[in-house]
């Protein structure tokens, strides 16, 4: 029964105990993948380490000074350290994944500060946030991660449509960058730079043209500088011309386009232009043909300088190209030979003869009188121009050669000139009248006028006429009284008054050589005389009758029958 009552045996139970992690292993976990998180952000938004050099690093600051490109922060500065050779600062800067694209062999950095640059006031913001790199992204190219940093801002701080023409110049002239580029009176780009020629012989000269007005540029157009202010003194009076303001401080560039050459074909980008140095000298540009000519001015030229006009009718046909000295020894004199050129362009025809050949062209004129003057162009400036006139009856002359320059005969000048060329010889009439002789002589008679008022001769010939007048008039009143006194003193007063002529005639004599024998004056004093004279006569022959026939008083002239 006990057999019956025992339980078999059951297998013994398997304890186990369970492990379970503890909630503070989260933490560490969860930060552990943050910062994983946080260092593949990181990495995944960083951008390679570059260096800019820079001559200083006025303003910019380690840890805080950024890198920016159109105000996006691409970069913040890490270090400033002086290079090697401590003549450059090494501006550190760790930037963006976003700017890798961007660093190419032409990108351009520099340090944006407050600055008046190209004629604009730039970077003021500068004075509340601080001075930051600025940059402009090249064009492609392979990437770098060294750059040398520019001093001063490129003119286009950022992409603009357009294209860039080289200007080749023989000066710069008062160009500088950002010299504004003019097209029919509107600003339509800017001067970027230069760069030197072989040897400094010549610059080159950036212009770029903003879209859409680079389409008017082909290959006929014409560049000239537009710079400061243009003042010409001509017939018309005072012509003043400015392009702009920017042009009169910074110099600027002017473009044209000649119209009948608008129809060519775009010029392309970096394309050579000439500069020319003025619009006329632009626009001169389309005669390609020039007629070299030699002449022999007789006298002076001056007033006529290089460039100086050639005119035909007040109308130029080409320029002054050199005005020199030389010795003639056929002649045995210096001469001043003046070269100047003739566009034959200018000019479709004189009188019914084209333009042709030109030896056979300036033979013909010279033989139809064209001579070559001198004219004042100004006379306030006393500028000169060569005048070609066609000289009526002219000496006829052959056409020579000297080189490949046609010799053209010259005539006297005319107008301007020809009037100063008589006012000269007139002068020098004038300074040739023998004036310290005359004064001279002037005096001479003067002294002698004086001697002989002031003389004892007048006085006495005054005397001898008032003793003349005072007898006449006792001889009246005793004829009046009686006529045998009167009688009885005719002949002495004859002798007295025949005295008085003799002292007249010497005081005529003296008036005569010194006051001259045809003033009015003097004819009035020859014509007291010749009254007193014959008074005279007329005395002595009434005293001669009265000598002789007494009688005559009462019974007249004897034969007469009067009684």
């Amino acid at each position: 029964m006990s057999n019956a009552l025992e339980q078999p045996a059951l297998p013994a139970a398997l304890v186990r105990r369970s492990r379970r992690i503890s909630p503070y292993w989260l933490v560490p976990l969860i930060a552990a993948i943050i910062a994983a998180w946080l260092a593949w952000d990181t990495l995944s938004r960083e951008g390679p380490t570059i260096t800019i050099s820079f001559e200083g690093a006025e303003g910019l600051q380690a840890g805080q000074s950024k890198l920016k490109y159109r105000d996006v922060t691409l970069g913040t500065v890490k270090s400033i350290a002086l290079n090697a050779d401590h003549t450059r600062v090494t501006v550190t800067v760790a930037t963006v994944r976003q700017a890798t694209p961007l660093l190419t062999e032409g990108t351009v950095f520099w340090v944006v500060k407050p600055r008046l640059f190209a004629g604009n006031l730039s970077g003021l913001e500068t004075l509340i946030s601080g001075s930051y790199i600025g940059m402009v992204p090249g064009n492609g190219g392979s990437a770098r991660r060294a750059f040398v940093g520019s001093e001063n801002p490129p003119v286009l701080t950022v992409a603009v449509p357009g294209r860039t023409f080289l200007l080749k110049a023989a000066r710069l002239g008062s160009i500088t960058v950002g010299a504004p580029v003019i097209y029919r009176d509107l600003n339509v780009g800017e001067v970027l730079g230069w760069d030197l020629g072989k040897m400094a012989e010549d610059v080159t000269i950036h212009a770029f043209v903003r879209a859409p007005f680079d389409s008017y540029v082909n290959n006929n157009s014409r560049f000239w500088d537009a710079s400061g202010l243009s003042v010409k003194l001509g017939a018309g009076g005072l012509d003043v011309q400015l392009e702009s303001i920017r042009a009169l401080l910074l110099g600027g560039i002017s473009f044209e386009t000649p119209p009948d050459q608008t129809a060519g074909a775009e010029s392309p980008e970096n394309h050579l232009f000439p500069l020319f140095a003025n619009k006329e000298a632009a626009m001169n540009a389309s005669y390609t043909r020039q007629i070299p000519f030699i002449a022999y001015f007789p006298g002076s030229v001056r007033g006529l300088v290089k460039g100086s006009d050639v005119l035909i009718h007040g109308l130029k046909v080409g320029e002054v190209t050199d005005v020199g000295l030389h010795y003639d020894e056929a002649k045995q004199e210096i001469v001043a030979p003046v070269h100047f050129t003739v566009q034959p362009e200018r000019i479709v025809g004189i009188g019914r003869t084209p333009v042709g050949d030109p030896e056979v062209a300036v033979d013909l004129l010279v033989r139809d009188g064209l001579r070559a003057t001198l004219q004042s162009a100004n006379l306030l400036t006393g500028g000169m121009v060569v005048a070609l006139d066609f000289i009526k009856d002219a000496k006829p002359e052959e056409v020579q050669r000297e080189g490949d320059a046609f010799v053209l005969p010259t005539s006297e000048s005319v107008g301007l000139a020809g009037i100063e060329a008589s006012a000269s010889e007139l002068l020098r009439k004038v300074n040739a009248v023998p004036l310290d002789k005359i004064g001279a002589d002037l005096a001479q008679m003067s002294d002698g006028l004086n001697q002989l008022v002031n003389g004892p001769e007048l006085k006495q010939s005054l005397s001898r006429l008032n003793v003349l007048l005072a007898s006449t008039q006792e001889a009246v009143r005793q004829l009046d009284a009686g006529l045998s006194p009167a009688v009885k003193k005719l002949p002495a007063l004859v002798a007295d008054l025949q005295k008085t002529l003799n002292g007249a005639d010497t005081l005529l004599a003296s008036l005569n050589s010194a006051y001259g024998d045809n003033t009015r004056f003097s004819r009035q004093v020859g014509q007291s005389l010749t009254q007193l004279d014959d008074l005279l006569r007329s005395l002595q022959s009434l005293s001669d009758l009265l000598s002789r026939n007494p009688e005559a008083l009462i019974r007249g002239r004897p034969g007469s029958g009067t009684e």
